[in-house]
């Protein structure tokens, strides 16, 4: 679809890097800050939970239209307008006077993200042939994502105690703007397409408003519950709307996202695994978060730093990932990192009331957290393999569409079930109890985990499977 044009990929890895490492950091910073936020801004307590809700409901909910919006105006195009968004959201939730100003500011946020964050994979996936080069990128793209989720507790413990709230927002400013640096000195512009295609609007409307409806319904679980009528409601016009959009794609002839695509070992299997590896991630962090605090009685700021050693395990899991990656398949790191993974929270599951960090948090935090790193890099991998540079950024948007929506259904599926299990209880050992059931139910969807990878990914290098079909590929692109 594009002439090729030179790259620097140093800059490229570089830029892809620091602008994931904030979205990441963006999805747990606010977190710590929300009691300052509640008494500095007046909010209602049933509101403040849309601080976070918003920022999760308009990055999900968009992903696949960034992500296609990528393959049709240019990726470096998208990742610097949605890194200008996100950057000017946080600059207006940094200054927010209002409840409904920082809202709109998280909702913004989570706008620009979805533009950038399929754009920046998608660079990197264009820029580095399949092979190590792009095994060691991803794996790089991968760290520091995990490490941005991990760091964000730290970090917005630190800036809400010595700072004050504002700045877990204004925080992003100096991230955002050494991303947009390097990619506009070291990534040249696209040419203009070669050919015009019209974005598909229709499904770009049932996508959005589908997956946007499952977030939403999934997020007010925390409060209405999921037997409720308007959850039932929410998620049943959610899977209406995703069916209308499956069979919308089957009748155009430029879907925003081809079917053939997941028809494809890599892709489909890729998707689904990340599916559940982000919902035990996800629920990993939650669980493990709440009981430092409610539990041990561990501060903001010590609960942050005693995620430090995790994010050096999966920077760890993530090296000797990209090694066995380079010379064998992604499904030889995969299988045995999630059930390390599994085996780690399975350990976590052991948690109680009278345990400390030393004996209850770091040992079954390092087992964790090196299965997860030699997850992630090899999922990102095996999600574009085969991809052709024309749909990139719609594999890409359909990959981070699938690990959000992994971890926000996770996170509120087994939170409610805990909570159900400890009920009215607040006492340490019951809120033990509810905690201690969630992390043995994260390590079961990473076994789950495990068996999709070994029921979809091909054992052998060389097995690398072209999800399109004949008359879609596209010329002078590799088969």
């Amino acid at each position: 679809m594009y002439k090729n044009l030179p790259r620097r990929p140093g800059a490229v890895l570089a830029a892809a890097a620091v602008a994931q490492f904030v979205l990441a950091l963006d999805m747990s910073v606010v977190n710590v800050a929300l009691p300052a936020i509640r008494t500095a801004l007046g909010f209602a307590p049933l509101d403040l939970s849309w601080v976070v809700h918003l920022y999760a409901l308009t990055f999900g909910g968009l992903l696949l239209l960034g992500g296609r919006a990528c393959d049709l105006y240019g990726q470096r195009r998208l990742f610097v307008l949605g890194l200008a968004v996100f950057g000017l959201c946080s600059l207006a939730g940094g200054l927010a006077q209002a409840p409904w100003q920082l809202i709109a500011a998280r909702a913004g946020q989570g706008l620009g993200a979805a533009a950038a964050a399929p754009a920046a994979l998608a660079m990197l996936t264009t820029t580095f042939t399949e092979g190590f080069q792009r095994v060691r990128a991803l794996g790089v793209w991968s760290a520091v994502n995990a490490a941005g989720g991990a760091l964000g507790v730290l970090v917005g413990g630190l800036l809400t105690e010595y700072a004050g709230w504002r700045w877990v927002m204004l925080i992003n400013l100096p991230i955002v703007a050494a991303a947009l640096a390097l990619v506009l000195t070291g990534v040249p512009a696209e040419a203009q397409p070669a050919r015009h295609e019209r974005l598909d609007v229709l499904g770009a409307a049932l996508a959005t408003s589908g997956v946007g409806l499952l977030v939403f319904g999934v997020v007010r679980t925390d409060s209405l519950g999921w037997g409720s009528p308007a959850t039932v409601a929410t998620l049943a016009t959610a899977a209406a709307l995703l069916a209308a959009f499956a069979f919308a794609e089957s009748r155009v002839s430029a879907p925003l996202l081809g079917l053939h695509l997941l028809r494809s070992r890599w892709v489909a299997g890729a998707n689904v695994l990340v599916f559940l590896a982000a919902a035990g991630q996800f629920t990993a962090f939650y669980f493990v978060s709440l009981y430092m605090q409610q539990v041990l009685g561990m501060g903001a700021a010590a609960t942050g730093a005693a995620f430090l050693p995790f994010s050096a395990g999966v920077v760890a899991g993530t090296i000797a990932a990209t090694r066995i990656t380079a010379v064998r398949t992604p499904r030889a790191s995969l299988v045995p990192g999630a059930l390390l993974a599994a085996a780690g929270l399975a350990w976590f599951a052991h948690i109680r009331p009278g345990g400390s960090f030393l004996i209850d948090v770091l040992g079954p935090s390092l087992v964790t957290s090196i299965g997860t790193g030699l997850v992630l890099a090899p999922v990102a991998t095996a999600a574009t393999t085969g991809v052709t540079p024309g749909e990139a950024g719609t594999a890409s948007g359909l990959f981070n569409s699938s690990r959000q929506l992994g971890g926000c259904v996770g996170l509120a599926a087994l939170a409610t079930i805990a909570a159900h299990h400890t009920g009215t209880a607040t006492d340490p050992a019951a809120l033990d109890n509810g905690y201690a059931l969630g992390l043995a139910i994260a390590a079961v969807l990473f076994v789950l985990a495990a068996v999709v990878a070994l029921g979809t990914l091909p054992r052998r290098r060389g097995e690398t499977p072209d999800p399109r079909p004949a008359d879609n590929r596209l010329e002078g692109t590799p088969s």
